[in-house]
């Protein structure tokens, strides 16, 4: 009796999502923004960004309709693997500073990194929010506590915002930092008018531009292939980017969120100068049984690949375990990372280099770039790109992965 009611129940909350899709379309100055005004350029047509090595994210997840997407997302009747609803986290509290070439690195949670090195505390992606959606009424809900509490945050020096989702970019926590310690806020092109709402300032610069930390210390924003919206009408009027950090003793690389569009992206950071740490997402990728990417987002599959390309030194996965966003079991994200990492043969070859999955709230000290920047020994087996790393994957037991 209780699964009909719910059916109904489900098909009224599809057709009223419907109907306000409708209004929106039919009423697009209302909500419809324009974040950036400037020339056009190659990823740039005078009104919205695009990705120069081509769209790919309007197909709807799972290869049939969106409408029915949503349909059984709403019913309940997806097929997803169950999450747990809240996930214990030992909650930490960072030291004040971290000097000199040492580096510790904590992941709060989704894509929230805080990065301490050479006196600065760099913060990545951050929310802790409960929710990731507008208002904070509606979204996913986070299953994971942030793993230092706000109070417990150092001084912030550098924010970082990769693109203006609602995962990426809260407003409440860009106007809780900004009040507390008016920190540098870098992103892309177009987002710096969507943190005003926080009644912050945010400096946005295009692909390829540099904004200065201090001397000897500078935010490029560099390529990657996603795309952005806050509502529904303003798609890509700001900017997506990952980041890349210089510093004396090697470079933090932050991918933001991605898909892997050409693979070319890596190399570009990587050109930029050696990578002491890379921050990969790994999650939100899973949107049918087997698939191992969407148009947006990477999995574990080709973040082995983005760290291979990125010849980084130690990479810390992200974008999983926080938020439900995708149809990926809980904990599949870290296990068929490891697998994958495995099959490339990367760490085995190479050793200092690692990709492991972090422990949200626990600091993780980054090992000198010097420490692994020696000539590798002969191997008996090179690294595997990523056509061999998936035939490798495919065993039994990745199959049997959610």
């Amino acid at each position: 009796m209780l699964k009909p009611v719910l059916r109904v129940i489900g098909v009224t909350l599809f057709v009223l999502i419907v109907a306000l899709c409708l209004a929106i379309v039919l009423a697009p100055p209302f909500l419809d923004r324009i974040y950036y005004r400037g020339p056009v350029s190659g990823h740039y047509d005078g009104a919205r960004f695009f990705n120069p090595d081509g769209d790919d994210m309007a197909r709807p997840p799972g290869g049939r309709s969106r409408g029915g997407f949503l349909l059984r997302w709403i019913t309940g009747n997806d097929d997803r693997p169950a999450w747990p609803q809240t996930v214990p986290v030992t909650q930490t509290r960072p030291a004040a500073r971290v000097e000199g070439e040492q580096m510790v690195a904590t992941w709060i949670g989704h894509a929230t990194v805080l990065v301490q090195t050479q006196g600065l505390n760099i913060l990545t992606d951050p929310i802790w929010s409960e929710r990731a959606g507008p208002f904070g009424l509606v979204g996913p809900k986070r299953v994971t506590a942030p793993g230092v509490r706000f109070q417990d945050l150092p001084k912030i020096d550098v924010v970082i915002v990769s693109h203006n989702h609602y995962d990426h970019l809260d407003l409440d926590t860009l106007k809780r930092l900004w009040e507390r310690d008016k920190p540098l806020i870098v992103t892309s092109l177009g987002n710096d008018a969507v943190i005003a709402g926080a009644g912050a300032r945010a400096v946005a610069a295009d692909w390829g531009q540099r904004v200065s930390v201090r001397p000897g210390i500078d935010v490029v924003v560099t390529r990657n292939h996603h795309w952005g919206s806050r509502w529904f009408t303003d798609r890509n009027r700001a900017l997506w980017s990952s980041f890349t950090i210089t510093l004396p003793g090697g470079n933090i690389f932050f991918a933001g969120d991605t898909g892997a569009g050409d693979m070319q992206w890596p190399a570009e950071a990587a050109r930029i100068g050696p990578v002491r740490l890379a921050i990969i997402p790994i999650g939100a990728f899973r949107f049918s049984p087997g698939s191992m990417e969407t148009g947006s987002h990477i999995g574990p599959v080709d973040a082995v690949e983005v760290f291979r390309r990125l010849d980084a030194q130690t990479a810390i996965p992200i974008h999983w375990g926080t938020f439900r966003l995708s149809f990926e079991a809980y904990d599949t994200p870290p296990r068929l990372l490891k697998a994958a990492l495995d099959c490339s043969l990367i760490t085995h070859n190479r050793p200092g280099r690692t990709f492991d999955a972090a422990v949200i709230g626990r600091p993780i000290a980054i090992a000198p770039l010097a420490a692994i920047r020696r000539p590798p020994e002969p191997v008996a087996m090179p690294e595997r790109d990523r056509a061999e790393v998936l035939r490798c994957l495919d065993t039994p037991a990745v199959r049997a992965m959610e």
